[in-house]
């Protein structure tokens, strides 16, 4: 995804929003690819205190101190690739509709075409992929996408809230992760955090 509309004005953006596009980038790093050494030793040092964020960080933070690169690679893959199709399928389509490429794929299309968000070549997953739209989040929290205002509500309300939170307490609860178990964990206080907030009035 890129930032397409240079007529678009990019409002300064403050720490709060900076801190959630941190959030929604380091979630759909871990979902769209397993960490490597040199992130599972910077994960290590996620700060922690006694809010239900600081302890979903400590948490990652415990959990990737006690696995290595290889072990979440195997989890991940296990998770969301497998022999075929993994345990887990990460897309809006499939947890609102029950099957792949279907009409909230569409809906969302159209949403990314009228604020000029372009698919990246190479890029093989939909767009509907919870890392995809997380990566989408954090461009438009942090001000990498430039977009009219209260697009990232729009987004949030629209296609995300409706299931990502079924996904991550699918993640967290499934028996074969155990460092995403922790990643799950995380995604659920973040964006439940998220939901609160975007029920405040603007």
């Amino acid at each position: 995804m890129h930032d397409p509309r240079p007529e678009e004005v990019v409002p300064s953006i403050d720490e709060v929003d900076l801190a959630r596009a941190r959030e929604y980038s380091l979630l759909s790093s871990l979902l769209l690819r397993s960490p490597d050494a040199q992130m599972l030793g910077q994960l290590t040092h996620l700060g922690g205190d006694g809010s239900p964020l600081g302890l979903a960080h400590a948490a990652l933070a415990a959990a990737a101190a006690h696995t290595d690169a290889k072990r979440a690679a195997r989890e991940h893959f296990t998770l969301f690739v497998g022999l075929g199709r993994g345990e887990l399928l990460p897309y809006a389509s499939y947890y609102l509709t029950g099957s792949l490429h279907g009409r909230p794929l569409a809906r969302l299309r159209q949403v990314l075409e009228r604020i000029g968000v372009e698919r990246v070549d190479g890029q093989s997953e939909p767009e509907d992929h919870a890392a995809i739209l997380l990566e989408i989040m954090a461009g438009l929290a942090g001000g990498t996408i430039a977009a009219p205002a209260g697009t990232d509500r729009e987004i949030f309300d629209h296609h995300l809230a409706p299931w990502i939170g079924r996904f991550f307490t699918d993640l967290e609860r499934t028996v074969s992760a155990d460092f995403y178990s922790r990643v799950g964990m995380l995604g659920l206080t973040f964006i439940g955090l998220e939901t609160q907030a975007f029920l405040l009035p603007q």
